[in-house]
């Protein structure tokens, strides 16, 4: 297949994906106890309804499952996930700030960041050290302390668009901040075009990330 295909093809899957992922309902996300031992900021992927999204619930249950005596609060990031990918940048804002009221107000705790698709790259921006090159405007969220990568015990990220889908919407490429690297895993299931060279469409639709929730479930779990 040539490039040209390739990109209208993957162009294709992420309207495919939107579409779908819009007839999908997930609860709004809980927020209790103020200072929670452990806390997870997931960000939806595209199309997703208000809340975790599909992959972010199963990735949530998984860890809850795997820490039995540790409560787990969520926080669901909240940014349009549209196609409209620019306003991302919204995401990238409520995490940073709730990231950073976190550490501040609750020293405690220890979070985790996710993120599927389109919420897999703004949670990764959000760790980034530097603006992208670029990027520019006045509403750009600056980069985070670099001690608040203290308070974050791991980065899980599912199906982060690669620089070939980036590139592709426009936008520049995803680089983790050097703080959170090494607490950082990306998943991505066999043959999904948006974070490999794969061409399953079928790969990035919901539901297709289900099992690897439970993988990153287990390396957030190890971490904690």
């Amino acid at each position: 297949m040539n490039p040209r295909r390739i990109l209208r093809s993957l162009g294709v899957v992420l309207a495919l994906t939107w579409l779908l992922h819009s007839t999908v309902a997930t609860p709004p996300a809980a927020f209790a106890d103020p200072c929670p031992d452990v806390q997870v900021l997931f960000a939806r992927g595209t199309g997703e309804e208000v809340g975790l999204g599909e992959t972010g619930q199963a990735f949530v249950n998984s860890l809850r499952n795997r820490l039995p005596e540790r409560p787990v609060d969520v926080y669901a990031i909240d940014y349009p996930a549209t196609n409209d990918w620019p306003t991302g940048i919204q995401g990238i804002r409520d995490a940073t700030a709730h990231i950073e009221a976190t550490a501040a107000n609750c020293p405690k705790t220890k979070m985790v960041l996710g993120g599927f698709s389109q919420g897999a790259a703004v949670m990764g921006f959000s760790t980034a050290s530097v603006i992208p090159d670029g990027v520019e405007g006045v509403d750009i969220p600056r980069p985070m302390p670099p001690e608040v990568a203290d308070h974050v015990a791991a980065v899980v990220l599912f199906g982060t668009p690669n620089d070939r889908a980036m590139n592709f919407l426009g936008q520049p490429p995803l680089v983790i901040g050097p703080a959170y690297t090494a607490k950082t895993i990306q998943l991505c299931a066999p043959e999904d075009p948006v974070c490999s060279e794969g061409l399953n469409f079928s790969a990035h639709a919901p539901g297709a990330y289900d099992g690897i929730a439970d993988e990153g479930a287990a390396y957030a779990a190890n971490r904690l």
